[in-house]
């Protein structure tokens, strides 16, 4: 597959504006979702929905984040199916990005307008259809908006920067959605607004309206076919989709993604209960943690990319599962050490910068080449469908996170009950490590392919 032109460096930027966009209401629902509806004692909200448990385990709560996940199994491949065989004249990935920005921004609203301001089960029904009809929507923008990076990116050393571009933009949705408690503060003070709920619905719907902005801005400013040349596939989904899930590097990359998916789930949902729970500190807080992460994370940007371009993936992604796992540990004694809660929330932000750059542009590239390979071994490009299955996996990941976080709640979410909130970062620690032993069983063998290629051995 060859490009008629490079997009340039502008063009680069603007698609990554997709990526910082789509993060924005990805992650919004991870930090404020469970906070929003179940929220802690001292949070001057209302819980909008029973944090009961049936058979002792499961809260409605996290059957209608599982509930999600399971329409998901198909959504995903038949978005991905539609846009690898799309013939529209202005391409297959445009045209459904451009679709799907309204939707986002309009669903993503209504999940935090619950029908009924107090504890409801009513509430629960009304999520579940809003979560559904969400995460569809953000379907149809992600799966062909990753899809285009190996399109656009033709050799190892493009698809590096591509995903650098895409993991700049993506962590800067994660410190944007970050902010939400702290623009609630803004509004709340300025408007002098009746209640927090109310803040909290001001700040998430400037945040979203923001985040769809950005989200149209390659839909309608990158000319696909201009820079890139596409085939549409000629076989069925069954065979293609056995295609896509007999290939073993991708298998062992796909699990490894889901499980740090929820870790990071796990640090998202949390991160307002580790401050106002753990740390007695202001929730608002929340945004400058995850800024100093983000800014730290840059530093380590060209290291990565020197080192992956010669040497390959595979140590990097270990390492970085590694010393999350080991940050995610640390929570456990959040509030225990002698050291003022200062301290202990920005030593957490600081370490955890180095697996947040590492986990954030290199999961790009390797899928971005492992569908590449694919494509020169089968003669059919089938980018959608390796990037449904990915983003299957990060929903995935995203609502086990979701699910584990708010069944720990039972055992404690509150000042002096809180051994829920601890025990999610033991559980984290633990999904890391299990995550680096995963990837230690895959082959880089994409990596010296790609050299072969690209230097022509």
């Amino acid at each position: 597959m060859f490009m008629k032109e490079k997009l340039p460096r502008l063009g680069q930027v603007k698609y990554a504006f997709g990526a910082l966009g789509y993060s924005v209401m990805y992650n919004i629902i991870s930090v404020m979702l469970i906070y929003f509806y179940l929220p802690p004692s001292n949070a001057r909200m209302i819980e909008l929905v029973p944090n009961v448990s049936f058979f002792g385990v499961i809260t409605g709560l996290s059957l209608v984040l599982a509930f999600g996940r399971l329409t998901d199994a198909i959504t995903d491949p038949l978005v991905a199916f539609f846009s690898d065989q799309s013939k529209n004249k202005k391409g297959r990935r445009i045209p459904y990005m451009r679709m799907a920005v309204f939707p986002t921004l309009l669903f993503g609203i209504l999940i935090f307008l619950p029908i009924r301001n107090e504890t409801s089960d009513h509430n629960l029904i009304w999520l579940a259809v809003t979560l559904f009809l969400f995460y569809l929507s953000l379907t149809i923008y992600i799966v062909p908006f990753n899809a285009l990076l190996p399109e656009l990116a033709r050799t190892r050393k493009e698809k590096i920067y591509y995903a650098a571009y895409v993991s700049v933009g993506f962590v800067g949705g994660i410190v944007l959605s970050s902010q939400t408690p702290l623009l609630a503060d803004i509004f709340e003070l300025t408007f002098q607004l009746p209640t927090r709920s109310l803040a909290m619905q001001f700040s998430i719907g400037t945040i979203a309206i923001l985040a769809a902005i950005c989200m149209a801005v390659p839909s309608w400013s990158i000319n696909e076919k201009k820079y890139c040349v596409a085939t549409p596939i000629s076989i069925p989904l069954h065979t293609a989709l056995k295609q896509t899930l007999s290939n073993r590097n991708f298998i062992l990359f796909i699990f490894t993604e889901t499980l740090y998916f929820v870790a990071l789930s796990i640090i998202a949902s949390g991160m307002l209960y580790f401050l106002s729970v753990l740390l007695n500190l202001s929730e608002a807080l929340g945004g400058a943690v995850m800024g100093l992460m983000v800014i730290v994370s840059l530093i380590f940007y060209p290291l990565i990319i020197a080192y992956s371009k010669a040497n390959g993936y595979k140590l990097l992604v270990i390492s970085g599962l590694l010393t999350l796992g080991v940050c995610m540990g640390g929570v456990y004694f959040m509030g225990k050490l002698p050291f003022s809660p200062y301290v202990q929330i920005f030593s957490f932000s600081i370490i955890a910068s180095y697996p947040l750059a590492v986990l954030g542009v290199l999961p790009h590239a390797i899928i971005a080449e492992i569908a590449h390979l694919d494509s020169k071994n089968t003669g059919e490009q089938k980018e959608g469908l390796y990037y449904a299955v990915r983003n299957f996996a990060t929903k995935l990941g995203q609502t086990l996170g979701l699910f584990i976080f708010a069944l720990l709640t039972i055992l404690g979410k509150d000042p002096e009950n809180d051994l829920g909130i601890r025990l999610s970062g033991i559980i984290g620690m633990g999904l890391c490590f299990l995550a680096a032993f995963l990837f230690s069983r895959y082959r880089d063998q994409s990596f010296v392919l790609s050299l072969r290629e690209e230097y022509q051995i």
